[in-house]
């Protein structure tokens, strides 16, 4: 069915919409489409009015790789949609929100999954409800992958409870974080310090390590510390997650730096945390071989190149 949809170029009177086609958006797709829940799918996503036509085109080839409609337009995306999910980066929650209050039909659920600080997401709550659209704080938490449509979400706000019977028809698993807009994002938020934090101490220790020629006497250390937790595994992954979605962890970063901040609480190791992240990210490197060693050397010889021709960050 979904196949079929996508060569008739339009969106039905069924369809889950999603704004951004990432990551999330793909394995949410994918999971959807193993269960019988009678929708269409249909994506709109920025990319695809790039200047550049290879990067519209890539992004109009993983619409078709994954069965579903192209959008072509915000407006005409949300004029069939029966649910609205965002899943931009952090960065783009806030222009996304805004763009789709102009157009979306009264009554429509928008899930907006955007990693963003509570007050982005009361902002952009809003805007929704404002449109007679019905905003849920959604947050996701776990990675994706492996368990696609089946990750852990955690849904608040005023429509929580009818945001997560919705997304139970569609074979999710939501919890109701009870409270207003900006509880659920509130934990992921302060979730992500940990998450991503881990990440960037990895890369700081095991770069200085492998530049030090010690770190395999470092990672011997770190087991023997902290047995069965599989560092050199754990460490080649945590280079793969920030070398592919590094520029997308750092926006989200900046949003838990704003969040600790409004806390009142000092926010310098988020900020720290985002630098790593942008920093790797930013070099653009594929993540290749799950091989540590290798992982490592690739980035520190493009720092390196990057600190030479001052394109650093």
């Amino acid at each position: 069915m979904n196949m079929q949809n996508a060569t008739k170029g339009k969106t039905n009177a069924a369809t889950l919409a999603c704004i951004g086609f990432g990551e999330a958006a793909k394995a949410f797709v994918a999971g959807w489409q193993g269960e019988d829940i009678g929708l269409g799918f249909a994506a709109y996503d920025i990319k695809t009015d790039a200047p550049d036509a290879q990067t519209a085109s890539a992004k109009q080839r993983d619409y078709v790789d994954a069965g579903v409609v192209d959008g072509k337009t915000l407006k005409q995306l949300l004029q069939d949609a029966s649910a609205v999910f965002s899943l931009v980066t952090a960065d783009q929650a806030q222009e996304a929100a805004r763009a789709a209050a102009q157009t979306i039909r009264p009554g429509t659920l928008y899930f907006d999954g955007n990693s963003c600080a509570p007050k982005t997401k009361i902002a952009n709550a809003r805007l929704i409800d404002a449109a007679g659209a019905h905003y849920v704080d959604t947050a996701i938490m776990a990675p994706v992958h492996p368990k696609l449509h089946k990750t852990p979400i955690l849904v608040s706000g005023p429509y929580a409870q009818l945001g997560q019977r919705r997304l139970a028809e569609l074979g999710m698993c939501a919890s109701v974080e009870p409270g207003e807009v900006g509880r659920a994002s509130s934990i992921k938020m302060i979730r992500s310090i940990m998450v991503k934090g881990m990440e960037s101490l990895v890369a700081e220790c095991l770069l200085a390590g492998r530049r030090a020629g010690v770190e395999d006497i470092v990672l011997a250390s770190l087991e023997k510390s902290w047995p069965g937790f599989g560092w050199r595994d754990r460490a080649s992954y945590n280079l793969d997650r920030m070398m592919v979605h590094g520029v997308r962890r750092a926006a989200e970063m900046r949003e838990v730096a704003l969040t600790i901040a409004d806390l009142g609480i000092d926010n310098s190791m988020s900020l720290a945390i985002t630098d790593w992240q942008q920093t790797i990210g930013a070099l653009g490197l594929e993540a290749g071989q799950d091989d540590l060693a290798l992982r490592s050397d690739r980035i520190l010889a493009a720092l390196d190149a990057a600190k030479t021709t001052g394109t650093g960050e």
